[in-house]
């Protein structure tokens, strides 16, 4: 069956775009159903076909994709199929994003700027969707950019408690690169009973993912310091702030943090890196490079919790009951 059903007649469809097949499988698997069959193509000039091959009529649609590089096309990909969708009388459209793309231009620095986080969130809406789900969103103000229900959901226990069972907590020593993350540290801090420390940094704002100067707050001396961010991109701020806290004295330093974007220069940057581990939940395929060169990169797997999500959905349970599990 590529549906599931309850005691009435309500029907759960599961559908996946190109972008992360995986973690698609993984959460098919999770829930007991199939992936309903999909051709999708791209035209010559790059243009994209989506045509679902078996009836989704008064079905619960969930639609699975990735915004991973490159992030446009699959962008582009997940709206087509919301569109066909709706066109093919589903009766609801749940759009499942474990990554949201273009979370961090959530507000103008400058004059002249968009706020792109906005912008997606209206063409999905646009396009039909009537919830969406997404993981550890850059801010959480975007859940107000959505005209609807909008399930946050959190990796910090996933990600907490894997640290926590590898590390003496004695000596831990909860770590937040920059002044945005201080929350979610102190809710690490407050799960594995650690004290928290602070990387206060410049950064430059005519270049992006450039730190001018960073400077350790608080004592990090002899201690096991685990970073926590939301995501990594390129890779520079995250091993800066690791060389940062070597520099004060730290006994060794894990990263942590729950989207692994990876792009351009990461890969050799985690790899020489001093950090002893990287652990990244699989809300974006780690590329392949990574998996196979780099042996203390960790990919711990989200596909549980967004099927425990999209279960409470379906069955107009409380997708707040599972974020009781945040500290």
């Amino acid at each position: 069956m590529t549906g599931i059903k309850s005691s009435g007649s309500r029907k759960l469809m599961l559908f996946s775009g190109r972008a992360h097949p995986a973690l698609a499988s993984e959460v098919a698997e999770q829930l007991g159903v199939e992936l309903v069959p999909t051709k999708a193509l791209d035209f010559a000039n790059g243009e994209i076909y989506i045509r679902y091959q078996e009836s989704v009529r008064g079905a619960h649609a969930f639609v699975l994709q990735s915004h991973t590089a490159p992030i446009n096309q699959w962008i582009m990909e997940q709206l087509i199929m919301i569109d066909a969708l709706k066109r093919a009388s589903v009766k609801t459209i749940t759009v499942i994003m474990p990554f949201y793309g273009y979370a961090r231009q959530d507000k103008k620095h400058l004059g002249r700027e968009p706020i792109s986080a906005r912008l997606i969130a209206d063409l999905l809406k646009t396009a039909g969707a009537d919830r969406l789900i997404s993981v550890d969103l850059h801010t959480a103000q975007i859940q107000g950019f959505f005209d609807g229900p909008v399930d946050h959901l959190f990796a910090l226990p996933l990600l907490a408690d894997y640290v926590g069972s590898k590390v003496d907590r004695n000596k831990l020593t909860v770590v937040s690169p920059d002044a945005g993350r201080v929350r979610v540290a102190d809710q690490w801090s407050d799960r594995l009973g650690a004290p928290l420390a602070i990387i206060h940094k410049r950064r430059d704002p005519n270049v992006a993912n450039k730190v001018m100067s960073a400077e350790v707050v608080g004592d990090v001396k002899g201690r096991v310091c685990v970073l926590v961010d939301d995501m990594i991109d390129t890779g520079g701020t995250i091993v800066a702030a690791a060389d940062a806290l070597f520099e004060q004295g730290a006994e060794d330093v894990i990263v942590a943090a729950t989207h692994g974007v990876l792009s351009g220069p990461a890969a050799d940057r985690l790899k020489n890196s001093r950090a002893s581990e990287f652990v990244f939940t699989d809300t974006l395929p780690t590329p392949g490079e990574l998996s196979k060169e780099i042996d203390k990169v960790t990919t711990l797997s989200i596909a549980p919790l967004i099927a425990r999500a999209i279960r409470e959905v379906f069955d107009d349970g409380s997708v707040t009951s599972l974020f009781d599990e945040r500290a």
